[in-house]
């Protein structure tokens, strides 16, 4: 089947699980797209993914409540116009619950658990273990491990639903969830295949800026899993406390030594965030050279936080002013809620409708 996003008008859905505040690498991954397609698009949403965050923190439902409105504060902080992009709370659609259902019919188990995003994250939160299972053809395996919750594995076929309920086919986010992103439209072929009319769009991702942010201890992906975030809501003292922690060239005993910039967190972070592009390739050219001209590390760690802090000064003070507020925000969202319930629907109208399951008595 060809793609047929032509036939539907661009929508925009982007969104966050409210397990916690927002960070840079959401800022580079997703935010910027959001806050440019905003402009550039009719119809726009955002989402609080409140039921694809209790698939891993179902035991913890307060932790899931309590940072709902905070990732809603960190959208508006950073520019996200309620006005522009429709606000909404996942579970607050029961229309998507549905369609998860008869979307998980045209997926099997073992396309999910090949998925390359639920492997990573499933190794992350400890889920496979080191038993190795015999295949059906003598091989050796590690198959999924005992206690995964069948709503983790089975998320690729909720975020197909979260997107497709209003039939968006913009999807502003990180590298990380493009797997996901590809289940979704192996579901839009699939679905519009059996039931014989093209009832939803394929999905575009759009990566960010920077696909996948580096993590502030030099690991692969800035992670609130593995606590190597700067936060867009972190105090001055935050920002200067993790920057002054970051790595830069441990084999560069003084500021005279030649050093290394590749795999340099510091620098990596100055060529995303930094606004003086000059400055930054100067600092490059004599740290590389060493000598007495060399710059120090804690030199170009405090130019860093300076360039952090120009970004994210304003944002957190934003961020206090929506916070002076909550009914306000709390009336977004309930608005937001009509809209998108009013376009879920309408899908699940012709979604029944196409499925022979639109009864009339």
């Amino acid at each position: 089947m060809n793609d047929n996003s032509s036939h539907f008008k661009p929508i925009i859905l982007t969104g966050d699980r409210p397990t916690g505040a927002l960070h840079l690498g959401h800022y580079v991954g997703s935010i910027q797209n959001r806050l440019k397609f905003q402009d550039e698009y009719d119809t726009c949403f955002y989402m609080v993914a409140d039921v694809q965050a209790l698939t891993d923190n179902a035991d913890d439902p307060q932790k899931v409540r309590d940072n709902v409105i905070e990732v809603v504060l960190d959208n508006l902080a950073v520019g996200v116009d309620p006005t522009k992009t429709h606000f909404f709370i996942q579970s607050m659609v029961p229309e998507i619950a549905e369609l998860t259902v008869f979307f998980m019919n045209l997926v099997t188990v073992q396309q999910l658990s090949h998925n390359p995003t639920i492997k990573t994250e499933a190794l992350q939160k400890g889920y496979f273990l080191q038993n190795k299972f015999l295949t059906a053809d003598g091989g050796e395996e590690k198959n999924i491990g005992h206690g995964i919750p069948l709503g983790f594995l089975a998320y690729p076929v909720s975020q197909a639903a979260d997107i497709l309920i209003c039939k968006a086919n913009i999807v502003p986010v990180g590298e990380d969830q493009m797997p996901v992103l590809e289940q979704a439209n192996d579901i839009v072929k699939k679905f519009n295949a059996t039931y014989g009319r093209e009832v939803f769009p394929m999905i575009k991702g759009i990566v960010g800026s920077t696909p996948r942010l580096v993590g502030t201890d030099g690991s692969s992906k800035a992670s609130k899993t593995l606590g190597n975030t700067i936060m867009l809501s972190d105090s001055p003292e935050e920002i200067e406390r993790k920057v002054m922690s970051m790595y830069t060239d441990p084999n560069r005993l003084k500021k005279t030594d030649e050093g290394q910039i590749e795999g340099n967190v510091v620098f990596t972070y100055l060529d995303i965030f930094g606004t003086d592009k000059k400055k930054i390739e100067d600092f490059k050219r004599r740290y590389i050279a060493g000598g007495d001209d060399a710059p120090g590390d804690i030199e170009i760690k405090k130019y860093l936080i300076e360039e952090l802090r120009k970004l994210l000064d304003p944002i957190r003070a934003r961020r206090e002013e929506y916070a002076k507020d909550i009914p306000a925000i709390e009336k977004i969202l309930r608005e937001g809620n009509a809209v998108a319930r009013k376009y879920a629907q309408a899908t699940m109208q012709e979604v029944r409708e196409v499925m022979k399951i639109n009864y009339k008595f």
